[in-house]
């Protein structure tokens, strides 16, 4: 799949946003833990990925209730769903000067078509050393899911199953999609929020 630039702007894929907000204190704390000046853009891609990845639980694999929107959020209370997780790996990103947008994909809720479908977010990023976009996960591996950061090859969490009518997204957004916000805005039971009311398409 060829991915499609919403701005053919790269600053625009640096903005600060209520949602991706690089310049609260807790991102900035934890950017200076993850990153050193020595490193080059593959490098912090690579720890902001897997820290979120693996640092920030999933709410629905832990269970848990709490809805978390912002960077910040997310972050202080390390739990969020892919939305939140994606806000998260953005903000990092882009307090480093590397441009971080938002990708897509249409899956199936729980792996069959009966049980409904939802909107899956993820990370697309432009690495300047290399000039390539890639795409990046960061919902958090369990058995059966295993992310990875791969500059030449993409090993996200989910494979598109197209047969049952799942897809890509082709674009990528400079913000998180209008739909994805206001489901964490309208919700405060996180479990609830994901059973029965995530966006089902863009």
């Amino acid at each position: 799949m060829e991915l499609v630039c919403e701005s053919d702007y790269m600053d625009d894929y640096l903005i600060e946003s209520k949602e991706v907000n690089f310049s609260h204190p807790i991102i900035k704390e934890t950017a200076e833990q993850l990153f050193t000046s020595t490193q080059n853009d593959i490098e912090k891609t690579k720890a902001a990925f897997e820290f979120v990845r693996d640092q920030i639980a999933h709410s629905w694999d832990i269970q848990g209730q709490r809805v978390s929107c912002n960077a910040s959020e997310v972050l202080t209370y390390k739990e969020g769903i892919c939305y939140a997780k994606s806000h998260l790996l953005a903000a990092l990103l882009r307090s480093q000067g590397i441009p971080t947008g938002f990708c897509y994909q249409r899956l199936m809720l729980f792996d069959t078509p009966e049980k409904g479908y939802c909107i899956h977010a993820l990370n697309a990023v432009f690495l300047k050393s290399i000039n390539k976009w890639i795409r990046l996960d960061a919902r958090g591996n369990k058995i059966g899911v295993d992310a990875q950061f791969f500059i030449d090859q993409e090993k996200l969490a989910f494979p598109v199953q197209e047969k049952y009518d799942e897809k890509d997204y082709p674009v990528i957004y400079i913000k998180p999609h209008p739909k994805t916000i206001e489901v964490l805005q309208k919700h405060s039971d996180v479990l609830d929020m994901y059973i029965g009311h995530l966006p089902e398409s863009l």
